[in-house]
Formats: C-alpha cells, sequence, structure tokens
C-alpha cells in the first residue's frame, strides 16, 4: 500500500459526498429579481413625480373606525400620517438611504410590492406621465382645430366676397 507524507495509508482515507436535493422550481409568476425590477421602476417613477399615490386620507379611515366618537382626538389623522410615514421609511430603506441589513432590504422590497398591489387594486395610482402626454394631446388638437376654422373662414369668406362689377368700357 502507497503512504502519504504523513504515513498514512490510502486505505484509511474516506471521500463523503454528501447531495444536494434540488428545489422543485416556483409556481410564483414573479421570482425576486422581478419584484425588485418592478419596485425599483414604481420608486423611480414616483421619485420623479410621474406617479401620484393617493393615501387613505383621515375622513376615509375615520368611516371605518366606531371608535372615533369616543376620543377627543381623532385618531384618524394619526393613522393617515402613520400610513405615509410607514411608506417613506420602506422607500428609504428600499434606496438604501436608511441603513438595514440585506434581510430588512428584501423585507422592505416585499412590503413596497405588497404596498403596489394594494394601492393598484383599489384605484389609488395615477400615472401622470399619462395625463401629462394626455393633455399634449388634447392642447394639440384643440390648435388643429383653430388652424382648420380659420382656414374655413378664409374660404368661406373667398367664395362669398362680393364680386367687382365689370366695367364696360363702351364709349
Amino acid at each position: 500500500m502507497a503512504q502519504d507524507k504523513t504515513g498514512n495509508s490510502e486505505k484509511n482515507k474516506i471521500i463523503r459526498v454528501q447531495l444536494k436535493k434540488n428545489p422543485e422550481p416556483s409556481a410564483a409568476l414573479y421570482n425576486e429579481k422581478d419584484i425588485r425590477a418592478i419596485v425599483d421602476e414604481f420608486v423611480t417613477s414616483w421619485i420623479k413625480g410621474d406617479l401620484i399615490i393617493r393615501f387613505p386620507t383621515a375622513s376615509e379611515l375615520g368611516k371605518q373606525n366606531p371608535l372615533s366618537i369616543t376620543f377627543p382626538k381623532d385618531p384618524s389623522v394619526s393613522a393617515e400620517l402613520k400610513i405615509k410615514e410607514h411608506y417613506v421609511d420602506l422607500i428609504l430603506v428600499c434606496a438604501g438611504v436608511k441603513s438595514a441589513s440585506n434581510e430588512e432590504q428584501k423585507k422592505a422590497i416585499f412590503e413596497v410590492f405588497k404596498m403596489i398591489l394594494m394601492f393598484r387594486s383599489a384605484n389609488r395610482i395615477e400615472n401622470k406621465k399619462i395625463l401629462n402626454d394626455l393633455e399634449k394631446r388634447v392642447t394639440e388638437m384643440e390648435k388643429t382645430q383653430q388652424n382648420q376654422i380659420k382656414l374655413v373662414e378664409q374660404i368661406t369668406a373667398f367664395l362669398f366676397k362680393p364680386k367687382k362689377a365689370k366695367r364696360e368700357t363702351k364709349s
């Protein structure tokens, strides 16, 4: 038998192999990378002002809270502020402005994704870019219409302009 430098024989060497079972493929529509990309695009659009989020107002929250009659201070106002503060806090974590661990960042991304779904389902997200584009299109149509009105007036004035009487120069 052959021996290595330490004097141990090859026969005593044991190689252990551990096989890992492949995880089953996920049935989810979006994987973590897709969710991250959606949240990234959403947050970027919101920061640029291309999106408007209509958060629940204090009056909306007050309708759902029957205890608001018994409290001297309306808790729905603080609830409205807490929702907005929570959202901004999550955005700060997602953007990396607020220090957080990798696990906290992942959690914040998934929380923002859930909020996007909730806001969309409640019809609380407006795309200002589309609205601005629509305004531009309407403005262009109005200009075109004004130009067409001017052309029609010019044509009408030309067609119905009194004709000059021909002067006969018979002498």
